[in-house]
């Protein structure tokens, strides 16, 4: 079923206010930022991408290669980076030698929202210092533009 962009920003905006937690992906009760992807993924395709194993807060240190960009890959169309619009799903690295390991639903081009350890699920401004991190950009299948 085709999607349009303020239905992918109408859901992510459900999901304000739900608590962080570390691998969840329940809306209303606790999410991290992959749970929230996966939870809209889930609103529109009925189920999850994917199995997510159990991970650490720090897998990306500890992995040390692009696995978050890779399960995207599998799932979600692969956009150019300056080029992104509402309802496209964000990846960003916390330092330049690092994988990528947050990620956030574009609902402008200036803005996101995110769920960030320590914080609600909110919408924020994409500052100068998220955009120097901005490392991916993907969009959800089906996406009509």
């Amino acid at each position: 079923m085709p999607v349009t962009r303020s239905q992918v920003v109408e859901q992510a905006r459900s999901w304000l206010g739900t608590p962080y937690h570390h691998q969840a992906a329940l809306h209303g009760v606790g999410c991290d930022c992959l749970g929230l992807i996966r939870g809209v993924y889930k609103s529109f395709h009925g189920v999850e991408p994917e199995q997510v194993q159990p991970y650490s807060p720090d897998w990306a240190e500890a992995c040390g290669h692009e696995r978050f960009a890779a399960a995207a890959r599998r799932h979600l169309i692969e956009c150019d980076n300056l080029a992104f619009d509402a309802g496209d799903v964000l990846l960003f690295r916390w330092r330049a030698h690092l994988p990528a390991k947050h990620a956030g639903i574009a609902t402008s081009a200036t803005r996101m929202i995110h769920a960030q350890s320590g914080a609600d699920v909110c919408e924020i401004s994409l500052q100068p210092w998220w955009l120097r991190r901005l490392a991916y950009v993907f969009r959800f299948p089906g996406i009509l533009d």
